[in-house]
């Protein structure tokens, strides 16, 4: 009795289904990278959300972005109240909360970054 490999669909099939993905091109990243710089801070969370709902990362991801967000914003507002006390703490977490989404968002569909996913 011969095998013939070339009849058989589970010789070339790949071991796994791809993971999905965030990004549908470089366009798009580079797009969604930019969400929470340009609206400075406000929508951080959303990249994350998106991710969560095709799959790419877990839940818990897109919900710490948005309860990191919500703290930050609340945090400003209780820390500096007004815009004229001169505390640069609230401005400074948020500059760092957007750096960080901004990094995250720009490595969601890298290969080697599994954390979540």
């Amino acid at each position: 009795m011969a095998h013939n490999s070339a009849r058989n669909p589970y010789i070339h099939a790949p071991v796994t289904p791809p993971r999905p993905r965030m990004f549908a091109s470089t366009f798009a990243k580079v797009v969604w990278t930019f969400v929470p710089i340009v609206t400075l801070g406000l929508a951080l969370a959303v990249p994350f959300v998106v991710a969560s709902v095709k799959g790419v990362v877990k839940v818990w991801l897109a919900a710490a972005y948005v309860i990191a967000e919500i703290t930050v914003f609340s945090l400003g507002l209780v820390v500096s109240p007004t815009d004229d006390d001169g505390n640069s703490v609230p401005g400074f977490l948020l500059t760092l909360l957007i750096i960080t989404a901004a990094t995250h968002t720009a490595l969601l569909d890298h290969e080697k970054v599994r954390l979540a996913k």
